[in-house]
């Protein structure tokens, strides 16, 4: 099991930033790709950002250029700086964990936090 811990959510205005954490209790924690998935109210649930064991990204071509994701593998934690934000932003973000290490799949996904509610202003 995996627990998964975000932070780093909040109320901005259109243009800010947010950076978000996610904190995971594994010590196979390098093995795993983990990504950042958001869902806005009735809306399907969107592959934001990815970063398999190999270190290959994946970013939402609504969010290229804009938000970045990165891990720190001796904290366990992956980050998701978000920058120039809008307002069709404005999701409930939530960190994964595929113990596959590919990340290519949201279906290998199966470790999920609580979510962490972002919301942007116009």
């Amino acid at each position: 099991q995996v627990q998964l811990v975000e932070s780093g959510g909040g109320l901005v205005q259109a243009g800010a930033s947010l950076r978000l954490s996610c904190s995971a209790s594994t010590r196979a924690f390098s093995m795993h790709a983990m990504g950042w998935f958001r869902q806005a109210p009735g809306k399907e649930r969107e592959r934001v950002a990815t970063i398999a064991r190999s270190d290959t990204r994946y970013y939402a071509d609504s969010v290229k250029g804009r938000f970045t994701m990165s891990r720190d593998n001796a904290k366990n934690t992956v980050y998701l700086q978000m920058n120039r934000l809008k307002t069709e932003d404005t999701a409930a973000y939530y960190c994964a964990a595929d113990p596959s290490g590919l990340g290519d799949d949201s279906n290998r996904y199966i470790y999920w936090g609580q979510g962490t509610q972002v919301t942007v202003s116009s």
